[in-house]
């Protein structure tokens, strides 16, 4: 298909991924803009991504504005990704940045500038019957690096008008064409970082940030209500935790609850910590809501989680439950809970905690 008429702007991050996109767009016929967000990191990193960006576009003989997100960015991801851990929740930034920056200041770029499309390195194929049908997500290619996880919040508006050029190939193949067509990004290697958490330890980033309020020590107890040792801080702990208890045990305990009301950890033996029926909040429907009440799905509880056949209740346009087929192990509130139809992504929302929606 020629796309010679139309017109993308690329979100460019610097990396072999949003370079081989555009790269991908410019060799189809698109018209293709590059734009790079500024976010919050440290001065030398800001200075290496800008140098990076600027390094593709030479070489693809492309435009390139910036944009200056980074107060934005803070009110939108850093500060609930804080307050997150002060309601014993875990966050998912890049879910949060995905829905709240990324793809909003990227449409909002394209809708000023009379821009048809928006387009983004991630590895994730996008689908329209024609342009009446709704559009529909589905994982890519790459089984390993497929991204539809992160993007299950997007809104059908923003979908609509958006390419994921990536998404029937592998990393091991843009790694390749990349090095071939002389991108100077072919030898990055792909991080899982926080972007903005130096070394990504989020502790010692909570640490050092005014607004933080960071809760003191308490208690750590077990199911039964039997006081096992301390903690320093409920922020600095998640479900599913081993280490950095301090707990003589002849077995090992794990995090099971966090109790920000009563300054608490819970901690029990392993097997407790499997769990049968998910909960989900503010689910975002790809699609829109589905007829059927119920239906068999695959579903994940974390981005790094292998998808696990379960079956899905609609309890409102807004929540779900899933009931696992075998009970997933360490179920973190404040992670997402994303389903599938096979390949499909149909939504996703946020894991309850205590069976209140994480907005409660």
């Amino acid at each position: 298909m020629n796309h010679s008429s139309r017109s993308v702007v690329v979100a460019l991050s610097g990396g072999v991924d949003s370079a081989m996109a555009a790269a991908l767009l410019i060799r189809s016929g698109w018209t293709v803009h590059g734009l790079h967000f500024l976010l919050p990191a440290a001065a030398s990193r800001i200075k290496d991504r800008i140098a990076a960006v600027e390094g593709i576009v030479g070489r693809l003989n492309m435009p390139l504005e910036m944009l200056d997100l980074q107060q934005a960015f803070d009110r939108a991801v850093i500060a609930p990704f804080l307050n997150a851990y002060l309601q014993g929740l875990t966050p998912n930034p890049c879910v949060m940045c995905n829905e709240t920056v990324k793809f909003k200041y990227l449409e909002k770029y394209a809708q000023d500038k009379g821009i048809d499309a928006v387009a983004t390195g991630h590895y994730v194929i996008i689908s329209r019957e024609n342009e009446r049908a709704p559009t529909r997500l589905f994982r890519g290619k790459d089984p390993v690096k497929e991204q539809s996880y992160f993007l299950h919040r997007l809104d059908r508006s923003v979908l609509s008008k958006t390419v994921f050029p990536l998404g029937e190939w592998t990393k091991a193949d843009v790694r390749k064409q990349a090095k071939e067509i002389g991108l100077p990004v072919h030898a990055a290697s792909g991080s899982q970082e926080i972007c903005f958490i130096p070394g990504n330890d989020y502790r010692r980033f909570m640490g050092k940030r005014d607004d933080a309020r960071l809760p003191g020590p308490g208690l750590i107890v077990t199911e039964g209500g039997e006081r096992v040792g301390e903690h320093g801080g409920i922020h600095a702990y998640t479900i599913g935790q081993r280490h950095g208890l301090g707990i003589a045990s002849e077995r090992p305990y794990y995090v099971k609850e966090i109790r920000p009301e009563s300054n608490e950890l819970v901690v029990a033996r392993k097997e407790a910590l499997f769990s049968g029926q998910v909960a989900a909040g503010d689910v975002n429907w790809i699609e829109g809501m589905p007829e059927r009440e119920e239906m068999p799905v695959s579903a994940q509880v974390r981005y790094r989680h292998r998808a696990a056949r379960g079956r899905l209740r609609v309890v409102s346009p807004l929540e779900v439950t899933v009931d696992f087929r075998d009970p997933q192990w360490a179920v973190t509130p404040g992670q997402a809970l994303v389903f599938y139809e096979g390949n499909r992504l149909l939504g996703g929302g946020w894991i309850r905690r205590d069976g209140k929606s994480i907005e409660d």
